[in-house]
């Protein structure tokens, strides 16, 4: 007989804050650890740990509600394996660093402490297996973003898969995870931010968005898309690059480091020649004066931090473009509730700004997997007894459902702890 404990130290029932912890026998492996913020900002980190607890933590990919909360673990001795590949580590870099400097304030660590962790970094790359002590890790791309990776880990009397975030979907930056591969595992942990939904048809997508911007650079308006800096706004870059023509391209805030960054790992990038050229021929913002050319000129196009309009310079191109009905506001990330960019949307207005009379719509351009895409992934996995659904609100319901007949399913919250045995 096998046996898993499984407990969720932050994702459970919520989207963000991923951080599970599994353990077998006397192995014990924590999958991610990341960080959510409140409406004010301030961060939110997942149930503690002692890392003496852990033999490795193994990190999926390079976003903050996955990876944001490591340093906390290296605060104190001992320290546990810590598994990723180069690019997720490279990223990771830059936005902790940027995390700790924005947020320091209201954390139990600091730089020093990530630096720390790295003396601890194993490599795993996409695809490979190795042995870490008594724990052998299989990892296969999982499709959300460059270097993100899912995991099966044996755990001697176990086998458990956890795809962090995951897509189907190819896209210009990377290949989806690919639900022909039949992995083998006995419980798989699995997202479900987008558990209750289908995308819509992807190629459709790119063609109203693009068609959407040659709309309004053609009657001489300019274009704001905020973006996520790690991942949508090189996909959006690209996809300007490949179809867009008539307007001047620009790109503003962190997107510049981490475009600096992707294009120094070539491997990892789908089609890495066209990101290549989308940033060595698009412009680089890179003062205040460029910025208000940009917002005084005609028919150009910004891609600029943040995605959900709660910083960085998408925040200026917003406060000189919202006037105006002949610009626009395409938003094409995840809009959290009670953001900037969630309120547009829903109201059509900022208290601080007053009315938006530029055009606003909102692109799917997801790079999480929908309800459909969510049961192939699940269906990939031979002999599975057990799925556990995180990084998911009430949406995953219609999944869990959906799965019962065929598996032992269970929606935990944060904090709570799971036996499963088959």
């Amino acid at each position: 007989m096998g046996r898993a404990a499984i407990r969720v130290l932050g994702g459970g029932l919520e989207v963000g804050r991923a951080a599970v912890l599994v353990s077998s026998g006397n192995r014990a492996v924590l999958m991610d650890y990341g960080v959510n913020f409140s409406e004010s900002d301030t961060p939110q980190l997942p149930e503690h740990v002692r890392p003496s607890e852990v033999d490795a933590v193994l990190i999926t990919h390079a976003h903050l509600d996955h990876v944001g909360a490591v340093p906390y673990l290296y605060t104190s001795s001992p320290h546990p394996l810590l598994v990723m590949n180069r690019l997720t580590k490279a990223v990771a870099e830059v936005l902790i660093k940027d995390f700790v400097k924005i947020s320091g304030y209201y954390l139990p660590f600091d730089e020093s402490d990530w630096f720390r962790s790295v003396e601890s970094v194993r490599y795993l790359e996409v695809g490979e297996e190795a042995e870490f002590g008594d724990l052998r890790v299989r990892s296969a791309h999982s499709g959300h973003i460059p270097g993100s990776q899912a995991y099966v880990v044996d755990l001697g009397s176990a086998r458990v898969a956890y795809t962090g975030d995951v897509n189907t979907v190819e896209t210009r930056l990377v290949r989806g995870y690919d639900t022909t591969a039949t992995i083998s595992a006995d419980v798989l942990v699995v997202e479900g931010t987008y558990a209750d939904v289908d995308h819509p048809d992807r190629r459709e997508v790119e063609k109203e968005f693009v068609e959407a911007v040659e709309e309004v650079v053609g009657r001489g308006g300019n274009v704001l898309v905020p973006c996520f800096s790690l991942g949508r706004s090189q996909e959006i870059l690209s996809l300007l690059y490949e179809r867009f023509s008539g307007g001047d391209v620009y790109y503003d805030g962190m997107i510049r480091t981490l475009n600096s960054v992707l294009v120094s790992y070539p491997e990892y990038i789908n089609r890495f020649e066209l990101l290549l050229r989308a940033v060595r021929e698009f412009r680089e913002v890179r003062s205040a004066d460029q910025r208000r050319r940009i917002v005084r000129g005609e028919g150009n196009v910004v891609v600029a931090s943040a995605g959900m309009l709660k910083g960085g310079p998408a925040v200026y191109y917003l406060k000189k473009m919202y006037d105006d009905p002949g610009n626009a506001v395409y938003l094409v990330s995840y809009q959290a509730p009670s953001t900037p960019g969630r309120r547009i949307l829903e109201e059509g207005s900022l208290e601080e700004l007053g009315p938006v009379r530029a055009r606003v719509e909102w692109f799917d351009f997801s790079s999480h997997a929908g309800f459909s895409e969510l049961l192939k992934v699940v269906k990939s996995f031979r002999d599975l007894k057990a799925v556990v659904v995180v990084h998911t609100g009430e949406q995953a319901y219609r999944l869990s459902e959906e799965l019962r007949e065929r598996y032992e399913v269970y929606v935990p919250r944060t904090g709570d702890s799971i036996e499963v045995e088959f």
